[in-house]
C-alpha cells in the first residue's frame, strides 16, 4: 500500500545523506526504522505483562 511521507527538511536531509552512505533508499530505512520502533513497542508490552504476571501470581492463580 502507498503512503506518502512528509519529513521536515533537516530530518530528509539526515535520511538522505545515511541513504546514500550506505547504498540504500530512503524507503529501506523508513521501513526499517518503523518496524524498529514497532518491534521496541511490542517488547514493552511484553514486559509489562510479564512483570504483572509475576508481581499479581497469587491473583491470578487464584482466578485459574
Amino acid at each position: 500500500m502507498a503512503m506518502t511521507l512528509r519529513l521536515p527538511d533537516d530530518l530528509d536531509a539526515e535520511l538522505t545523506e545515511r541513504a546514500r552512505r550506505e547504498g540504500r533508499s530512503k524507503q529501506e530505512l523508513a521501513i526499517e526504522a518503523i518496524r524498529d520502533a514497532q518491534n521496541r513497542a511490542e517488547l514493552k508490552v511484553d514486559d509489562v505483562l510479564a512483570e504483572l504476571m509475576e508481581s499479581d501470581a497469587e491473583i491470578v492463580e487464584y482466578l485459574k
